[in-house]
């Protein structure tokens, strides 16, 4: 890891990650081994490196899959995004660092390290969502990442 961090993302602040048909944790261990070593190369602080911002977005076929409208929730009686990141959509990597435990129902953006966003919406305003990621490297929610969920 520390090798990949040094060697290849030596001189990146903020990572992203495409999440397509093939970027899912239930594909296997063998399948997804690079990506997962760049995303946890990327959460990984060094002396010379700090850790990258990730930036997850989701390309037009897994759009369905993602975002599945809003739903009612029954613990608090609110109305809630419902966005499916986990093993069947994106590695744990992400998904772990997008949905950090909070011991509560639902995030919001300052609980997340890890920003999210289509692939329309990347297009529209790219700058945006890179800054966002860049941010977060040093956000207070940047100490409660793992790079090994």
């Amino acid at each position: 890891m520390q090798r990949i961090r040094s060697d290849y993302l030596y001189d990146s602040t903020v990572t992203i990650f495409l999440i397509g048909l093939y970027s899912a944790e239930s594909w296997g261990q063998h399948e997804q081994r690079f990506i997962k070593r760049e995303l946890q190369a990327s959460l990984y602080t060094t002396t010379a490196h700090s850790k990258n911002g990730i930036l997850g977005i989701v390309l037009p076929d897994m759009q369905d899959r993602v975002y599945g409208g809003t739903y009612q929730c029954y613990s608090c009686g609110n109305s809630h995004n419902s966005v499916k990141i986990n093993t069947e959509t994106t590695i744990s990597e992400f998904s772990y660092n997008y949905y950090l435990p909070n011991g509560k129902c639902s995030h919001t953006e300052d609980e997340r390290y890890c920003v999210l966003t289509s692939w329309e919406d990347f297009a529209e305003a790219p700058d945006g969502f890179i800054e966002q990621a860049f941010e977060k490297r040093t956000a207070p929610i940047a100490r409660h990442t793992k790079v090994r969920p």
